[in-house]
Order: structure tokens, then sequence, then C-alpha cells
């Protein structure tokens, strides 16, 4: 864990993976690969790491192939300044491409996507539709605001104000903020907040921390927006996949308005709603979801591999 300090938490009992690492033009890009079997790639979201999607990896590995990155600027990734990186979507898939690549993946993938990670993977499927198998959604989005969603205050003063800037990189406002609000149903304790802030140590580490929700386009002419509405647009040709969607309705952010948007387009997905959660799903209700998400893939491998509807 170069440039983080481990010493003061004990992050191997929670974390207990030995990490992989791809050079991306001299920045190092840290993933887990865990297991064997069918590909499942799990991308994480802002402000968060690989390391939400510990016990789910612990739970699949022993029949998947679990395949976890760490967005550069995230985790246990390299954090490079903006001379060395672009913050931007379009890199973020076209570093996911390079990975999976690089990793010799020829099977159809299952994608499991949170936050930020819906927008980067399902980028990544439209460039590569043929590679997509199946689709696990977990609070998060691949299209634009829904109609009628407002934009959250307290994005918008990170996004556009020096204010929120300063507030995120100097006292790591948003991710503490998500430490806290994120679960509902059950709060995280001292130190799995504390295991969430590892990656996000200083004013220098917290750069992918503002540039993630500096990126967000609301509006023509923000430089992701044409991507994001090119992605949004052929997310019907998924439709037939298998899918199956896990929804905290106490998230703020990715409120009802997206599982609406979610479900309008894909009226075919398996929907599972826990309203007394928030955010971050894995956390506030794993001991409902992570098992949910085993007999998802179990069942529909079977159905697949049984040439059954």
């Amino acid at each position: 864990m170069r440039g983080l300090d481990r010493m003061s938490l004990d992050i191997d009992k929670y974390y207990p993976f030995t990490g992989h690492y791809l050079d991306l033009d001299g920045l190092r890009y840290h993933y887990l690969d865990e297991g064997c079997g069918e590909p499942v790639v799990m991308l994480h979201g802002n402000p968060s790491w690989s390391f939400y999607y510990r016990n789910l990896v612990i739970a699949l590995r022993d029949r998947c192939r679990c395949i976890v990155p760490d967005h550069i600027g995230c985790g246990l990734s390299d954090k490079p300044g903006d001379d060395l990186y672009d913050y931007t979507l379009p890199r973020r898939v076209a570093d996911l491409e390079r990975l999976l690549d690089h990793l010799g993946i020829t099977r159809k993938i299952t994608l499991v996507l949170h936050d930020w990670g819906g927008m980067i993977g399902m980028a990544y499927a439209a460039r590569r539709p043929e590679r997509i198998g199946r689709l696990v959604i977990m609070n998060t989005a691949a299209f634009h605001l829904p109609e009628g969603k407002r934009f959250p205050f307290t994005l918008k003063l990170c996004r556009d104000t020096r204010l929120g800037a300063f507030l995120v990189r100097g006292f790591n406002a948003f991710s503490l903020a998500a430490s806290f609000v994120g679960c509902k149903r059950n709060p995280m304790p001292a130190e799995l907040r504390k295991a969430y802030r590892m990656p996000y140590n200083s004013w220098r580490n917290r750069i992918a921390t503002l540039r993630f929700v500096q990126d967000i386009p609301l509006a023509p002419g923000d430089r992701t927006y044409d991507l994001v509405s090119s992605v949004a647009a052929g997310l019907d040709r998924f439709s037939a996949l298998p899918m199956a969607i896990f929804w905290g309705e106490l998230d703020f952010v990715f409120d009802g308005s997206f599982l609406a948007e979610w479900k309008r387009r894909f009226p075919e997905a398996e929907v599972h709603r826990y309203p007394d959660a928030g955010h971050y799903i894995l956390e506030d209700a794993r001991e409902e979801v992570t098992p949910l998400i085993v007999s998802f893939l179990n069942r529909t491998e079977e159905k697949e591999r049984n040439g059954t509807p």
C-alpha cells in the first residue's frame, strides 16, 4: 500500500487479498483477481474503492473469477496529478478495457456496478456488447438525471465551487460524509469508516474524489455529456440479458427516480428494494444482498448451461 498507512488500521482482517498491478503508461492500476471460473467484474464508485466488494468476492471466489479494479486515483492505485492523468469518464473506460484485455478475458463477463461504476461499466459495455453476459445493478446510473430529479446541493457545492473543492481535498469531506450517511440500517462502526477513508489521507490523494464529482455531466457542452447520452441511447441492446437490481431507497442521490428509470428501461429485471437501507447497499444489507447475488448468478448460469429461458 504505497503511500498509505496500514499501521493505524488492521486492514488485513477486512481485506484478505493479494493485489495485482497493471502498468498504465507508468501509473500503477491496482486490481483484485480472485478465484477461477466465469469472470465477474465489479466496479466501484466515488468515494469508495475495491474494499466495497470484499465480502462479495469472498462469497464468489470459489466458483467465479472476481476481477475488481481500483480506478486510478482510488484505493490502492496511484493517485497522479492532472498533468499525468485525465480524470474523465472516457479514460476510466479505456483503463478498464486495457485491464480486461491484459487479463485475456474471452468469456462473457458479469458486470457488478455501483455508483460511478455503473457509468464506467455500461460505457465499456457499449464499446464491447459482445462481452457482456449478465448485469448486477446497485444504486447507480447509466443515463442522465431522470426527469424531475434535481442535482443535490451538496454535489453542486463540490462540483462547482472553490469552497466545495477545498472541503473535499482539504478535509476529505466527501469521503467522510459518505462513510456516515452511506449506511442507514446498519451504520458503519468507526474502524470500518476509517477503512473506507484510508486511501484518501491527504490533499494529493483526494484528487479523484473531487474529479469524479466535477466530471458529472449536467448539460450539453459538459465534456462527457455526449458519451453519457450515447450510452443511455444504447441501453436497450442489453434488455435481453439477465439483470438483478439491488436498491437502497434511502440514498439521497440515487433515489427512487433512478430506480424507476432502470425499471422502465429493463422491465424484466429482477428487483430487490430495501426501504431502510442507504447508498452502500453491500454494507447496509449485506446479509440479504450477498446471498441473493450469489443465487442470481447460480440460477442464471444454470439456465444458460441448460439452454432454458
